[in-house]
């Protein structure tokens, strides 16, 4: 008989590996990272690491997604629109989890993390305005939410080279006013 993976064993043996692979990625950086350190660290063999991931690429991005899933806490955003207090908490997260990740993490792999971060933006961006604009053109929303995420992940990237010394609520606060009512002064 089979496990699903649903199966609470499998659930965590797959959080093992990903907690495993973490604890490892801010002793070393990314790219010496081998299969091997990461079965020896969650003390499993090679079948059942590649049974719940295609690769250490594929461990990485999902590893990566769950943390920030967890720091944005998705299920809070199914349900408020977007104003201010949202974008605070949503910039707070995602600051939170860039810095949670260590100066190890950023140069093994900014780019896989950009990516990471906007795409999951974006979800959440893209459900809200649905949620407040159903009879709109999907493709603007679409759109919105891509500037939106990418957006969101400038800033933090901005706050992080050299504004940390602004806490990051009143960093973004800057910004809201022209987001929520845009650049036209009518």
């Amino acid at each position: 008989m089979t496990e699903s993976k649903t199966d609470p064993r499998v659930l965590r043996t797959r959080k093992l590996i990903m907690d495993s692979f973490i604890e490892l990625s801010g002793k070393k950086e990314f790219k010496d990272i081998t299969i091997k350190d990461i079965t020896a660290e969650a003390m499993i063999n090679r079948a059942t690491l590649y049974y719940h991931f295609e690769d250490i690429y594929d461990l990485l991005e999902k590893a990566l997604s769950e943390v920030l899933l967890v720091n944005l806490n998705y299920d809070f955003y199914q349900n408020d629109e977007l104003n201010e207090e949202v974008f605070v908490r949503i910039f707070e997260s995602i600051t939170n989890f860039q810095k949670s990740l260590s100066n190890r993490c950023h140069r093994g792999y900014e780019d896989t993390i950009a990516r990471i971060i906007r795409d999951q933006l974006e979800i959440i961006f893209y459900k809200m305005l649905v949620k407040q604009h159903t009879t709109e053109k999907d493709e603007a929303l679409k759109l919105t939410a891509v500037l939106l995420s990418w957006g969101m992940y400038g800033a933090s990237v901005e706050w992080r080279r050299g504004s940390q010394k602004v806490p990051p609520e009143e960093f973004i606060k800057l910004a809201i006013p022209y987001i929520r009512t845009g650049i036209d002064k009518r």
